[in-house]
């Protein structure tokens, strides 16, 4: 008589524990400065507004704010904002920024994931590179739909995996990990994800944009981004005690930036593509 072997049970795979990395990533985005690298974007909550054809006395909400580009490019239109970010010294810079230019917004500490905000609260949600790094990207995506009003519109801005910002993130990657068991955010600039996360609430539009990064040389982006940028800045931390890695992995961001390096004159001039994304909510 034959016999088979029983098939092995299949093990279920381990739970993601959301909130653990997100308290990771808190102390990722406090450190460093953002503010020097989150200030020189600012071209792109403005052109985000214009997307979304912001207008004077509409509930505007920026999600992940950062140090709140489109929370200004928004109250500078005449717009009611309120900024929102899980880093309140984030929140704390966008304030002092809105007093130096004598607009008004209001901030709000808070997860992307669960937003303190009653359903339909705003005419607009807007975010720029901040929503896209919520590991829970189903809850994050959930969470831009119900606080925006039927008829509204949803603006976003996400690096695309094949721009340069999604190069950097990949050395990142090969040298710290991301954790395991979540997606990454850079499906947040692909349009068959932004359809999964958004398509089934909303009309969703997308196009394809540019922002410059414009620093002296290869050498100075390096390291403005080793010393101010969150992400790059732990990175370097992670691998200070292993020399031999700490410098290949400045090699390898040495010579990305030089090989997408468009000057002509001995500067840096780098391209970065990201997708400019308007969804309007469904009624």
């Amino acid at each position: 008589m034959t016999t088979t072997s029983p098939t092995p049970a299949t093990s279920p795979a381990p739970a993601v524990d959301f909130d653990a990395i997100k308290t990771k990533q808190r102390d990722t985005w406090a450190s460093g400065d953002y503010a020097v690298i989150g200030t020189t974007l600012q071209l792109v909550g403005e052109n985000l507004c214009e997307a979304v054809d912001v207008e004077a006395g509409q509930h505007v909400l920026d999600v992940a704010a950062g140090n709140g580009n489109a929370s200004l490019a928004a109250a500078r239109r005449g717009a009611l904002v309120t900024a929102s970010d899980y880093v309140a010294a984030l929140l704390d810079g966008t304030l002092a920024r809105a007093a130096a230019e004598g607009v008004t917004i209001e901030a709000k500490e808070a997860d992307a994931e669960a937003l303190p905000f009653s359903d339909g609260s705003f005419d607009v949600v807007l975010s720029t590179f901040g929503v896209m790094f919520s590991p829970n990207q189903e809850q994050a995506a959930a969470e831009l739909l119900r606080v925006c009003r039927p008829g509204g519109r949803i603006g976003l801005a996400n690096w695309t995996p094949a721009g340069f910002v999604g190069q950097m993130f990949k050395i990142v990657g090969g040298h710290v990990p991301p954790p395991a068991g979540i997606r990454s955010p850079l499906e947040w600039g692909t349009e068959s994800r932004l359809a999964e996360l958004l398509g089934d609430g909303a009309e969703v539009d997308v196009q394809t944009r540019q922002f410059v990064f414009r620093y002296r040389s290869a050498q100075d982006w390096v390291d403005t981004f080793r010393t101010y940028y969150g992400p790059t800045f732990k990175a370097f931390g992670a691998l200070a005690a292993d020399e031999s890695e700490a410098t290949a992995f400045e090699r390898e961001l040495l010579a990305l930036a030089e090989a997408n390096n468009t000057s002509a004159t001995g500067a840096l001039r780098i391209p970065s593509e990201y997708l400019e994304v308007v969804a309007t909510k469904r009624g």
